[in-house]
């Protein structure tokens, strides 16, 4: 059961509760277990958020913190987490509870062991699975964020729409208020209007994606056991989810040829990887800055080129 924040006014004044007594309280309501918080432990995980191992000596959990204009972000990943676990098909960190005290937000998870190797095959497996849970539309009834930017997520029946409006278009507008225009902003225009061309002979259906699915958001647990989890969730081409796991990295043989059994591939997708990824290398354009401006033109570059 997932909780709003609430205000504790001390009688007789008006003092609020400090965010880790907040906390404490979230929790016991949402358990049903008295809890309050002994020890606190800085966690590591992210650059966007804070993070902190609490404790009363028997159990423990995983906080994040931020400040309060990112309170719809954390009540997204909640209720993302959640319906991803309803699946079954792969291993996330279940939300306790989310809430703010005014100044600040927080989300409230599970405590899990991230030490282990995961089993990539198995990370393979169950991530197809996941990818076969489907909708009868693209998008969510609500927005989230990549990263720290936010993501739109309206509802659409066209694939080829959605992607252009609410994700490369989205992106590039981001750019040029950022101050990359020329020839970004031009070749991002060729490709918006091209782009359909791609998905000749593929109609892809609305699957149940993780959204920014790379290295340091999976994990396993001491057994091996996969865990996926701070997710950008929405429903679209699974390929959009799958080509992101090639970024940084990428995810190591094992995983893509249990992802491919389980469930094979299109045979456009080697192209499509690229022009999926491009959503994501822009931005971090858009976050990070100028470190990301050629990658992102040769990108372009190369999918105009097999556009020709």
């Amino acid at each position: 059961m997932l909780t709003r924040s609430f205000l504790y006014l001390l009688s007789g004044g008006h003092f609020f509760m400090s965010l880790w007594d907040q906390i404490s309280q979230h929790i016991t309501a949402a358990t049903g277990e008295t809890f309050q918080i002994k020890n606190q432990q800085a966690a590591g995980g992210g650059c966007i958020n804070q993070t902190t191992k609490v404790s009363d000596g028997k159990v423990s959990y995983f906080v994040k913190t931020n400040s309060i204009e990112h309170g719809d972000m954390f009540a997204a990943e909640a209720e993302a987490l959640q319906e991803m676990a309803q699946t079954h098909t792969i291993k996330v960190p279940q939300p306790v509870c989310y809430g703010d005290d005014g100044a600040s937000c927080f989300l409230v998870l599970e405590f899990l062991n991230l030490h282990g190797t995961p089993n990539m095959s198995l990370l393979g497996e169950q991530f197809a699975a996941m990818h076969r849970i489907s909708h009868d539309r693209f998008g969510w009834h609500r927005n989230n964020t990549i990263g720290s930017t936010p993501q739109i997520n309206d509802w659409h029946s066209d694939w080829i729409e959605f992607w252009r409006e609410h994700r490369l278009a989205y992106q590039l507008r981001l750019a040029r208020q950022n101050g990359y225009g020329g020839e970004l902003q031009s070749l991002g225009e060729k490709l918006l209007a091209d782009m359909h061309l791609f998905f000749e002979g593929y109609s892809p259906q609305p699957s149940m994606l993780h959204g920014d699915l790379w290295g340091g958001n999976a994990a396993g647990l001491a057994d091996g056991t996969p865990v996926i989890y701070d997710p950008a969730f929405y429903y679209g081409d699974r390929e959009a989810d799958l080509a992101m796991t090639h970024l940084f990295g990428g995810f190591g043989q094992a995983f893509y040829a249990a992802y491919g059994e389980a469930w094979p591939l299109d045979a456009g997708y080697p192209v499509r990887k690229t022009f999926y990824n491009l959503y994501h290398i822009i931005n971090h354009l858009n976050i990070f800055g100028g470190g990301y401006h050629g990658q992102a033109l040769s990108m372009l570059e190369q999918l105009l080129a097999e556009l020709k």
